[in-house]
């Protein structure tokens, strides 16, 4: 299929997210799209962007936005990237090495999680410029050192510390689908499987995955666990203030703290020595009553100097527009670029990538901006419809797969 017919037929990331939705078993479907709770705290990422709107601006010519953006000391062609999924490859085959390999080509910046279906040594040879590793903090020193000599020996030059899990959340859509953690495929799940052929041809070639990156420290573990609380937790801790200053002082790249809501907590990070903060409310995977991301995003630009990634709720490029117009350096998207893989397989990252490099290029000619540094502030839009009631029947859990 040629890239024009790509775009003909898949204009948008919701294209995509129905066609993923087709493609994926009942269970890995709900791993990937679920939140927590009544998905109140995903509602509201979205219903938050969309109230958020630009003064059309006229009379500018020919324009050719630059849509560069240089962050952590590297020139980025783009101004988002790749964010971490714990167990990629559940989604798609080869999930990992797929999106690492399209941010290489596209100069993007690739985050791999501690969770992932690969390890650091995985990927090694398919690294672009300065990727990130994003840790969930083993609560064992040696354990910790370890990671952290792995990252580093496998080209990873960012350190990405979550913090916003200290517990494991409910996912109560996840734990309805009967997924466990490894996968094991009951007869409910295969039955699911075998509607879905192409991602069972998949994983028939490379087998169902697991968290390899923890392989090398999980001894005696048998049997399968709930999908919301996995083998990684049993390694973790829930971080404090001295863990940070802990990391700081062992990892000798940029560090990098992921899921700051709290504008008071950027500036005790800022001391510690961190080197940007990722506000980030986990795509409403974590907490229920939770704002939204982008409503926290200003109180927290206000308060530090460093540099700030914004993620949760981002589905085209206006959205990334408006996160940068509201005090984000960057921008990194997770479920989007899982949504393309379940698409439309290899091609799909690339044409993400595509879809929002055109769509920040046709909003920034609206704007009659030439870069990203003259956005103006959003405007706030006036709700003619309640937002958390609008019908989305695409959404509906409990509409069949």
């Amino acid at each position: 299929m040629r890239n024009m017919d790509l775009h003909q037929r898949y204009p948008a990331l919701s294209d995509l997210r129905q066609r993923a939705r087709r493609r994926l078993p009942r269970f890995v479907w709900e791993y990937l799209d679920s939140g927590t709770g009544t998905e109140a705290t995903k509602a509201r990422n979205r219903a938050a962007l969309d109230q958020l709107g630009f003064a059309p601006s006229i009379l500018h010519g020919p324009q050719t936005p630059d849509l560069s953006r240089r962050f952590l000391g590297i020139d980025r062609p783009l101004p988002f990237g790749v964010a971490p999924v714990g167990m990629s490859g559940l989604i798609w085959p080869d999930a990992e090495r797929l999106l690492a390999r399209c941010a290489a080509a596209q100069g993007l910046p690739y985050c791999l999680s501690t969770v992932a279906s690969q390890s650091p040594e995985d990927l090694a040879g398919d690294l672009g410029a300065a990727p990130w590793f994003q840790l969930y903090p083993p609560k064992d020193p040696d354990m910790r050192r370890d990671l952290l000599a792995r990252a580093k020996a496998a080209g990873f030059a960012g350190l990405v510390l979550t913090v916003d899990v200290p517990v494991a959340s409910r996912r109560e859509r996840q734990t309805r689908s009967g997924l466990t953690q490894p996968p094991r495929l009951t007869p409910r799940l295969l039955a699911q499987v075998a509607m879905r052929p192409a991602w069972a041809m998949g994983m028939a070639r490379r087998g169902l995955p697991h968290m390899r990156t923890l392989d090398k420290y999980v001894t005696g573990q048998s049997g399968s666990l709930s999908s919301t609380a996995h083998v990684g937790y049993l390694l973790r801790t829930s971080p404090n203030w001295d863990y940070v200053k802990w990391l700081r002082d062992h990892w000798d790249g940029p560090l990098i703290i992921k899921g700051v809501m709290r504008a008071e907590d950027a500036a005790p990070l800022e001391a510690i020595g961190a080197d940007a903060l990722w506000v980030s409310n986990h795509a409403g995977r974590q907490f229920d009553a939770a704002p939204s991301t982008i409503e926290a995003l200003p109180g927290i630009r206000a308060a530090t100097r460093l540099p700030l990634i914004f993620d949760s709720g981002i589905e085209s490029g206006l959205d990334i527009l408006r996160a940068l117009a509201l005090g984000a350096d960057y921008v990194m998207l997770g479920r989007a670029f899982h949504f393309a893989l379940a698409a439309l397989g290899s091609r799909g990252p690339d044409h993400l990538v595509d879809i929002l490099r055109k769509d920040l290029d046709a909003n920034m000619g609206q704007l009659g901006l030439e870069t990203l540094s003259a956005l103006p502030r959003p405007l706030g839009l006036a709700s003619f419809a309640n937002p958390f009631t609008t019908d989305r029947s695409d959404t509906d859990i409990n509409a069949p797969p």
